[in-house]
């Protein structure tokens, strides 16, 4: 094996943990807050202001930090600032918190959220390239998944043995080994027009502009679904565990824990087979699979009450999650190559998956109001097959359009043991 080839697996390696370990810090530091808020005396209303303030930095910062990421060259620097600011939000909740600490928090962490995977996906594809970046992607995403269920126990224990405060200071001293990990990805092994989409690799040709993107009416339409799918998926597992501790306050907290790591578990198994499975056989007939099973979970959700039941049914959750999460990134991918517009697109579907989750909330709330919960789940799985639908009928297969740019445009130049 050629020095260039050892290096650049060693970078490939380094970044699989660096998606551990980021995963473990911003798991410490966003599900968590709620519970340590309301233990320090803030009441639901206060709560729920200080985490919506939050969702909305983050929602709108999601489509510029996609157009910044395309346009820094030094990747590694970007994503190392981004983990500073993110540190520097868990440090404000430290101490003795406030109302201007815990806002001022909520903006670091909310501004630097769309910063770090996006940039952690545009160093993969920098590294390996449109033809690998499936696979690697898949095999990330294993890792990502495999860091949230490390820390959701690790953070259980030590909130149970020590306080809620507890969880901010292991969130900030995990983010030391995912900064090693960044400082041992090789910068020469990442190519600036590759890493930002762009088939040419002189690091000089001029991105398509944002015009472009939006004649693209299959990755608008693309985008229409993700917003439905998370319009029908975001709210289901809190109104579950809403619905539950009506009845038993003590046993929601775990159930909601253990349905979370069931959801992990299957990410984390099938993440780099859903990666290779994309490649090989193609995006649409696994986003079929992965769409189709959310309303079917919304309409079992109505059927049973059985904590372990319920449990099982979260198998759904993870195959859907899985699914889009990986694929997703994907059909961006293959939409935007050749532009050099790949990191925009891709925070523009992570606004429209945040927005999509904002209105989940506010229509399943309604729904219970005035309604109930049944009625709210079949509401949900409603929309859950309207995106189904919309993805059945408007977006092709397109892995395909991508193959097609390969060979409509300039082939990338060949450098030993990248290409």
């Amino acid at each position: 094996m050629s020095h260039t080839a050892q290096a650049k697996k060693r970078s490939l390696r380094s970044l699989e943990w660096l998606n551990f370990f980021l995963a473990d810090v911003q798991t410490g530091l966003g599900p968590f807050l709620a519970a340590y808020l309301a233990s320090n005396g803030w009441s639901p209303g206060r709560v729920g202001y200080a985490l919506t303030f939050g969702g909305l930095v983050t929602v709108a910062m999601q489509t510029p930090a996609g157009a910044v990421i395309d346009a820094v060259h030094r990747k590694r620097a970007l994503l190392a600032a981004s983990l500073g600011v993110l540190v520097a939000g868990a440090f404000l909740l430290m101490g003795k918190i406030s109302t201007l600490k815990v806002y001022s928090a909520q903006f670091l962490i909310g501004g630097s959220g769309p910063f770090l995977a996006p940039t952690v996906a545009a160093i993969t594809l920098g590294i390996v390239g449109a033809a690998a970046f499936d696979k690697q992607f898949g095999k990330n995403q294993a890792f990502n998944s495999a860091g949230n269920v490390f820390t959701a126990l690790l953070v259980a224990y030590v909130s149970y043995k020590f306080s809620y405060r507890a969880i901010f200071i292991v969130a900030a001293l995990l983010a030391i080994p995912a900064a090693i990990s960044l400082s041992l990805v090789d910068s020469k092994q990442i190519d600036y027009s590759r890493a930002r989409g762009s088939i040419q690799e002189d690091g000089h040709t001029k991105p398509e502009g944002l015009s472009a993107l939006l004649k693209d009416r299959v990755l608008l339409y693309f985008l229409a679904a993700a917003f439905l799918f998370h319009a029908a998926n975001a709210a289901m597992l809190p109104q579950l565990g809403e619905m539950l501790s009506k009845d038993n306050l003590k046993a929601a907290a775990p159930f909601m824990s253990a349905c979370i790591i069931v959801t992990q578990l299957v990410i984390a198994g099938t993440a780099a087979w859903i990666g290779k499975r994309a490649a090989a056989k193609g995006r649409k007939p696994l986003l079929l699979l992965g769409f189709g099973v959310l309303p079917v979970r919304g309409v079992l959700y109505t059927l049973t009450h059985a904590v372990g039941a319920l449990i099982a049914i979260q198998i759904l959750d993870g195959v859907a999650n899985a699914i889009f999460v990986i694929v997703s990134i994907l059909v961006i991918k293959d939409r935007t190559q050749g532009t050099g517009r790949f990191n925009m697109a891709a925070g523009a579907l992570a606004t429209m998956v945040g927005i999509g989750a904002a209105t989940s909330m506010t229509i399943g709330g309604l729904l219970i109001q005035h309604f109930s919960y049944r009625i709210s789940f079949l509401g949900l799985a409603a929309i859950a097959a309207l995106a189904f639908t919309v993805l059945f009928l408007a977006v092709p297969e397109t892995l395909e359009h991508s193959i097609d740019r390969d060979l409509e445009l300039p082939q990338p130049l060949t450098i030993s043991g990248i290409n």
